[in-house]
């Protein structure tokens, strides 16, 4: 059995962007009903999410963005005392209230604490059940539920102060990872993978807004509808080819498991045992050319008992159960 760690926190509880939001501290609470149920909960090595430095932030976002986040929740804060609103808007459907702030540091904390784990050799692979999301958040930009971007701040944190050579991103959300495309894009130390519904929110990572992907980028666009087992095929066909050819050192991955069949986020049809496969398919690479290290972090995923059943389907591929 490989030694997983599960990292989670309270604080990740408390962040809401208003009711009915579909991304909502329900979805962690699905997680954590089902790992117990199962008894998947017993076999993790679960720890605490510690809070990220702002030093940590800035290996992949702007010191000034990150400054304006700090600033709207102290505003907020303030406004609240006043008898002010809960929650202040940055886009049509991302939201902070004051706990939000917390939240982000600590679910950016989990994916360094993870990633320094298991380069120490603690751990063997973790998985991060924390929100809010990351991969859509950009260098300078909170947008698509996100706000600080947890799997960029954990590879730079592996590459520039850990010193590896090669990271491996792969992105199984049914949306394309815009914001570590925008943070990772041209960087000959990464590779990422991905694919996602084309055309669909954000509308990026096809070339057609005006700049085709860089050389490191392996962005797979594919239609609504598209069913697991085509996935499964372009996982071997076009994934896995350059993975082995590049050969890296480590491999995070974006975990949404919005594209599942049951989540009307998307219009994937994809099933529980589709994440398990592709789980299975990312961990042997990771054991062929990277010491089996490997950190996941949790994306999208909004219908609660589908979400529930893909975070467990690939929780124990992580762990051997």
């Amino acid at each position: 059995m490989s030694k997983t760690g599960y990292y989670t926190h309270k604080d990740c509880w408390k962040h809401q962007m208003g009711a009915y939001h579909p991304e909502c501290p329900a979805r962690l609470d699905a997680i954590e009903d089902r790992l117990l149920v199962t008894g998947v909960a017993d076999v993790v090595d679960r720890r605490e999410a510690p809070l990220a430095a702002i030093s940590d932030l800035e290996l992949a976002h702007d010191r000034f963005y990150i400054a304006s986040l700090r600033g709207m929740t102290d505003q907020l804060v303030d406004d609240q005392k006043a008898g002010g609103p809960e929650l202040v808007h940055i886009d049509g459907d991302t939201a902070m209230n004051t706990h939000t702030w917390q939240a982000a540091l600590r679910s950016a904390g989990a994916s360094i604490a993870a990633t320094d784990a298991v380069i120490a050799g603690e751990l063997e692979n973790a998985f991060c059940a924390v929100r809010p999301p990351g991969h859509h958040a950009e260098h300078n930009k909170a947008m698509g539920f996100c706000f600080f971007n947890n799997v960029a701040v954990a590879v730079k944190h592996a590459l520039d102060r850990h010193q590896l050579k090669r990271v491996l991103v792969v992105d199984f959300d049914v949306h394309h990872g815009n914001g570590t495309e925008d943070i990772l894009s041209g960087d000959p130390r990464v590779l990422m993978v991905g694919f996602f519904q084309h055309p669909f929110y954000p509308y990026s990572g096809t070339g057609t807004e005006g700049h085709p992907p860089a050389d490191n980028m392996l962005n797979l666009p594919v239609p609504a509808y598209t069913k697991g087992m085509a996935l499964r095929e372009l996982v071997d066909d076009v994934w896995m080819p350059r993975i082995d050819a590049f050969k890296p050192e480590m491999v995070f991955i974006s975990a949404g498991f919005d594209g599942h069949r049951e989540d009307d986020m998307g219009q994937l049809n994809m099933n529980d045992q589709d994440f398990a496969w592709i789980t299975s398919r990312i961990k042997d690479a990771a054991h062929r050319h990277a010491k089996g290290r490997l950190v996941s972090c949790l994306e999208g995923g909004y219908a609660l008992d589908a979400l529930a059943r893909s975070v467990e389907a690939h929780v124990r591929v992580l762990a051997d159960v």
